[in-house]
């Protein structure tokens, strides 16, 4: 759970290191037994959790007269967090088979032909946000409202997130899981050698409320910069970021294309390309080998990155990289990244789907799944949580990463998401500003191609 999902789909929940070795930081056995225990909570009728001795074998599925299916892309991180086999011992009855699909442009479109025919489908499905609003816009009569589901609060989960998910007329088809809040991880060693501050909180202020004093750092660095070094990783990346803190985006509230005429769109891509403008990029593409490169070899001193990107970096940049990164708080909060569970109205067990769609996304689960795969809650009654609010990243200088992101999280506005978000921001990026970038396009020549793409793919 927890990747670039509203870019690029293609890549999302691909293989990372377990993230236990890196949240739980040698914490040991004793807590991972308690947080089975806050399993629990999920549903006030639910008895106790089963003793510590078999918590961590798997559950036996044979002979139970209700199995409930879930359909998830990639490496989801609920059954391997164990949460599935936790709630097959509070419900003895119920059994738990999850199918899973690699990649996102392949499961989507089958979720939406399987929903279109009522047939086919799981009893829970998971949704990629950058897919959310087509499902609530074009599929509503086919999901059931979950709203009202057993143990589901509004108020434990984020306004931002609760919103995406709802209809006009207030019905609420899908349950956040995952969220992908956004810091900017950085080098403290090239930022020493350029002379800039190291301590994360001095980083933080360097650029605090304002994207363009990002843009002031990285002049300062480039002044002063080691050799072979460039500031961030990419115009694009420092785009999309500024973009997902916007509270209007692509589209407007009546589910209208803006993203051309959207001054907050634009804004952001004049600051991408004055990135590109002044050399202050390694000039890459994000989630390609080269990117990857990129980390290992230190080529870029600081890349915005939302909290599920921690562990993708320590993977690449590897133990060379130890200690050398650090988390600071993002000039301005944004999101990138997260998804959704639903349930098919026509299920034959919806009802129990619905229940244990609840209960998978109620904040103690959320909070265990954040302590065990790395995910971060959308939850915002996890953030309170000792598995959220006391987690430190030690790959990243023992960082308050709990801290820091559920501060980002909280702060992020409601936006309206649109049907094709996904695809127009990934357009914007890899047609236009990858352009002004790694070929030295004219920004606004590469702006007006970008803007007839959009046009094209949309068939406007």
């Amino acid at each position: 759970m927890g990747r670039r999902t509203e870019r690029r789909p293609r890549r999302a929940r691909g293989p990372r290191p377990d993230p236990a070795r890196r949240i739980l930081a040698g914490r040991g056995l004793a807590l991972a037994v308690l947080a089975a225990a806050a399993l629990l909570a999920g549903c006030a009728t639910d008895p106790p959790v089963p003793p510590a001795p078999g918590a961590g074998s798997p559950v036996p599925t044979a002979g139970r007269p209700v199995t409930l299916t879930v359909g998830v892309y990639g490496t989801f991180g609920m059954k391997e967090a164990g949460l599935y086999d936790a709630y097959m011992r509070l419900h003895p009855d119920v059994a738990i088979r999850q199918t899973s699909l690699s990649r996102t442009d392949v499961y989507y479109p089958q979720l939406l032909t399987h929903l279109t025919a009522g047939a086919g489908l799981a009893d829970v499905q998971a949704v990629e946000v950058g897919n959310i609003a087509e499902v609530v816009g074009t599929q509503a009569g086919r999901l059931a409202d979950l709203a009202d589901a057993p143990g589901v609060r509004r108020e434990d989960f984020l306004p931002w997130k609760w919103a995406q998910a709802r209809t006009a007329d207030g019905r609420v088809l899908g349950l956040g899981t995952d969220i992908g809040p956004l810091a900017v991880c950085y080098r403290k060693d090239l930022f020493a050698a350029a002379g800039l501050p190291t301590d994360r909180e001095e980083v933080g202020r360097l650029w605090a409320g304002d994207w363009r004093k990002y843009l002031a750092a990285g002049r300062r660095f480039a002044a002063r910069a080691p050799g072979g070094t460039a500031f961030t990783d990419s115009a694009s990346g420092v785009m999309a970021a500024v973009i997902s803190g916007a509270p209007l985006r692509y589209y407007d509230a009546a589910g209208r294309l803006v993203v051309a005429a959207n001054p907050a769109v634009r804004a952001a891509w004049d600051l991408g390309a004055a990135f590109a403008r002044d050399g202050l990029t390694a000039r890459l593409q994000q989630f390609t080998p080269d990117w990857d490169r990129g980390f290992a070899h230190g080529r870029f001193a600081s890349v915005t990155c939302p909290a599920w990107m921690l562990g993708y970096i320590q993977d690449k940049a590897g133990p060379a990289g130890a200690g050398k990164w650090d988390v600071a708080r993002a000039p301005r909060p944004g999101n990138w990244g997260g998804s959704f569970l639903v349930v098919p109205s026509a299920g034959p067990r919806a009802a129990e789907a619905a229940a244990l769609a609840a209960w998978l996304t109620a904040p103690e689960q959320q909070a265990v799944l954040f302590e065990r795969r790395g995910s971060f809650p959308s939850a915002r009654a996890a953030f309170a949580l000792p598995a959220v609010a006391d987690a430190r990243h030690p790959y990243f200088g023992d960082a308050p990463v709990g801290r820091i992101y559920s501060a980002a999280a909280r702060e992020v506005p409601v936006a309206p998401v649109g049907p094709k978000d996904g695809l127009v921001n990934q357009i914007l990026s890899d047609t236009g500003m990858l352009q002004v970038d790694q070929t030295g396009r004219a920004p606004e020549s590469a702006w007006r191609a970008a803007m007839k793409a959009i046009d094209n793919a949309l068939d406007r």
